[in-house]
């Protein structure tokens, strides 16, 4: 009884949070625009939370239990994504669009491997532990503040070293930016075939050699399984033959279907695509989330008597970025909308926890964690949404280079894990 009465407090509490949301949205935020990015950070939380979908979770699940599942998902979903996007360049004038086509050079390589390397210590990547800070504030609030940190260290970084900022390869219509897919093809109609056919050729690959090494690892009696994979699994098979009940809005069952039951990691993946597209369509560009680590640290440094312009100085960025409002940043509200449909996923699911039972050393590796995937993201300049989706859905080739320097950094990470 205590149980049904705490989750339905949860239950009004996760009303009254889209109460909350929705307030904020219209009385606080001052532009349309900024409104909309907190309502797409709300889909997206929403939809990693329900699904169990995280980027870092493909080569952790990987590694640990020898499930790629996750991965094998990521790469449909990255394949659609750019089906559509390619649709919307198609004919399209591409300086309206605000296209993550990142260069290609040594710190692409060097970001992805530090990336790679501190997700594993962390468990979350930059979009993670935004959906973290509610499921399990403690790791995500050490990681958050120690890849704040790693970013702000690495903006004079990004902005001075030609190992970050210049490209080895470029094509035509990003000329010392990097490659954009279509023009490996032509132009027209058969640059943008051509460059869809090769992000299925690169997703495809990856399937491949993700499914024999699942297979490898079931054949060893090393596959152990993914807690949240097997939940969604029971989820599954539980519908399988089950008569079909009358359907009656107002019941314990609709609840629990619309509000409480995993969503497959397709469904996840769906609705993401879905607000990717939404993204592109309504704001021209794509998915970020690090860059804004950098801004609060910074901030944060202010806060502490450091001047605007020394922090700015520091950082070879301009004063503005740190002084202007906080809540006038588009990817710091998208930002806030993840942790926003994180926290009302939780609680209308009736499944909200707090965690504290870390010892102090757990504690240093999520640090660790996090000042790795700092770094990284300024060399590789993103994340694994600003350099491995938003770049390979703008078909980038930047995007499948980071993909392959992740894993690797994934693997390293892990092993090295093991070891402390």
């Amino acid at each position: 009884m205590l149980d049904t009465k705490m989750n339905k407090t949860q239950n009004l509490l996760g009303v009254a949070a889209i109460a909350l949301m929705l307030a904020f949205g219209a009385l606080i935020l001052q532009t349309d625009a900024l409104f909309l990015r907190l309502l797409l950070g709300v889909g997206l939380g929403y939809a990693l939370t329900r699904s169990f979908l995280g980027f870092a979770g493909s080569v952790n699940r990987a590694y640990n239990g020898g499930s790629t599942r996750l991965m094998i998902v990521l790469m449909v979903m990255f394949v659609v994504t750019a089906i559509i996007n390619a649709g919307f360049l198609y004919n399209s004038d591409l300086s309206q669009y605000d296209l993550w086509i990142n260069p290609i050079n040594w710190g692409l390589m060097i970001g992805g491997l530090m990336f790679g390397f501190g997700m594993t210590f962390s468990s979350c990547c930059a979009s993670g532990v935004m959906t973290d800070l509610v499921t399990d504030l403690p790791r995500a609030g050490t990681t958050l503040i120690f890849f704040a940190m790693g970013v702000y260290l690495g903006f004079p970084l990004q902005s001075q070293l030609p190992l970050i900022s210049e490209t080895v390869v470029s094509t035509s219509s990003y000329a010392g930016q990097g490659v954009f897919m279509p023009d490996l093809f032509g132009s027209g109609l058969m640059g943008y075939l051509g460059a869809i056919l090769l992000t299925v050729v690169f997703a495809a690959i990856v399937v491949y050699l993700a499914k024999i090494y699942e297979n490898k690892r079931r054949n060893s009696g090393t596959f152990y399984g993914i807690e949240s994979e097997l939940e969604q699994d029971k989820v599954a098979q539980a519908g399988k033959g089950v008569v079909v009940q009358p359907f009656v809005l107002f019941s314990k069952q609709t609840y629990q279907k619309l509000f409480v039951t995993p969503w497959s990691m397709k469904a996840g993946a769906a609705m993401i695509v879905v607000i990717f597209t939404l993204m592109l369509a309504t704001t021209q560009s794509g998915w970020g989330a690090s860059t804004p680590f950098g801004i609060w640290f910074g901030k944060a440094i202010m806060l502490l008597g450091a001047s605007a312009d020394s922090v700015a100085s520091f950082a070879d960025r301009p004063v503005a970025m740190f002084t202007s409002p906080f809540l006038e940043h588009q990817i710091t509200v998208q930002n806030i909308g993840i942790v926003f449909g994180t926290l009302i996923c939780v609680l209308l699911a009736g499944q909200f926890t707090f965690k504290c039972s870390y010892s102090a050393k757990q504690l240093m590796l999520f640090a660790m964690g996090g000042l790795f995937m700092g770094l990284g993201t300024r060399f590789a300049n993103g994340c694994n949404v600003g350099a491995l989706y938003t770049p390979i859905a703008n078909l980038s080739l930047s995007g499948w280079i980071f993909l392959v320097f992740l894993v690797a950094g994934g693997v390293l990470g892990n092993k090295a894990a093991n070891r402390t």
